[in-house]
């Protein structure tokens, strides 16, 4: 291991935080019993928050953001991981409260640490991230809550996103029919390479409807965006069908009542990768190396930045203007 090494640090100068790449060294890393090369990480939403004065994400400076890592451990006090071995990083404390995956080197607990699936190399992990998990943790709950290929549609909100991308491409591998649900109309043509059967705007998945209950469209909804919305969604799920819901970029805060719920039997199913229990952690990554694996996705909807980068692509995802996924090379 390197006696000095770059990582990209967050501070607060005068009320203002601010990034720069800096020489650290390990003796600066957090407590942990596993030390590891970090190859890759990834640019989720709340990374974005993480870097402003205002996100409401890290609390103590300086830091090290990034929620997400991949890459190899060099150094273990915890039996189940020996040096050489290459394992991924996502949830639980990282990039939120103890120092993340923008850095050559990270040190975390061995409980938090998933072994590298058989079918997934390190830059691939990371093309997934915690979007990719969250997508199939969402997917899993729908299963889980009896929505099969044959129950009707899927709608998937934020289909142009992390989450919703990977959504689609799980569902149309275990045969739904899947709409997708974007404001970035000209990615309709990805959306479709993706796996979705029709494409409808953002607009027309948010429309009003008058009354408790609408029109019974939805066998289930993937929703990545939360807001008001979801609760016009929800008087769309058909009987006895589930909404899995895992983000909040259209707001956090919607109205309902409880008529989907005892008219049509509906569950609102919350979607939480961050304290996901190991066990259903380690089959869901299990089927993202195999049978659930985003090829589409891992072939095209990936952005690549250098850690030098990290300013640019935290601004991307925060502007919007994120397509698919975007991951974060550390190493050379």
């Amino acid at each position: 291991m390197t006696a000095a090494f770059r990582a990209y640090v967050l501070e607060k100068q005068d009320e203002e935080v601010q990034g720069s790449i800096q020489e650290l060294t390990m003796e600066q890393l957090p407590e942990g019993n596993v030390t590891i090369a970090v190859h890759y990480s990834d640019v989720n939403y709340k990374d974005g928050l993480a870097s402003l004065t205002n996100g409401k994400v890290v609390q103590q400076y300086p830091f090290v953001p990034g929620v997400d890592l991949a890459g190899e451990v060099v150094e273990s006090q915890d039996e189940r991981y020996q040096p050489g071995d290459l394992v991924l990083c996502t949830g639980y404390k990282l990039g939120v409260s103890h120092y993340g995956g923008y850095s050559e080197y990270a040190r975390v607990p061995g409980d938090w640490l998933v072994p590298l699936p058989t079918g997934l190399e390190p830059k691939e992990a990371m093309m997934l991230g915690t979007a990719g998990f969250t997508a199939a943790m969402s997917v899993d709950a729908l299963i889980h809550a009896g929505v099969e290929p044959t129950s009707g549609p899927v709608l998937v909100t934020g289909a142009t996103g992390g989450v919703g991308s990977v959504a689609i491409s799980i569902l149309s591998k275990l045969g739904y029919e899947v709409y997708a649900s974007s404001g970035k109309v000209e990615q309709a043509q990805w959306l479709q390479e993706l796996g979705a059967t029709h494409i409808i705007s953002r607009q027309e998945s948010e429309q009003p409807i008058k009354g408790a209950l609408g029109k019974a469209t939805w066998a289930g909804i993937i929703d990545a965006t939360g807001g008001a919305a979801l609760g016009e969604r929800l008087k769309s799920v058909a009987y006895r069908g589930a909404v899995a819901v895992s983000g909040n970029t259209a707001g956090a805060k919607f109205e309902s009542s409880v008529f989907p719920f005892i008219l049509r039997g509906v569950q609102l199913i919350g979607i939480d990768s961050v304290y996901c229990p190991a066990e259903l952690r380690s089959k869901l990554w299990k089927h993202l190396a195999t049978d659930w694996k985003p090829d589409t996705v891992l072939r095209q909807g990936v952005t690549e930045y250098s850690l030098n980068d990290v300013p640019k692509a935290l601004q991307t995802v925060l502007n919007g203007q994120a397509v698919g996924r975007q991951i974060i090379r550390i190493t050379d």
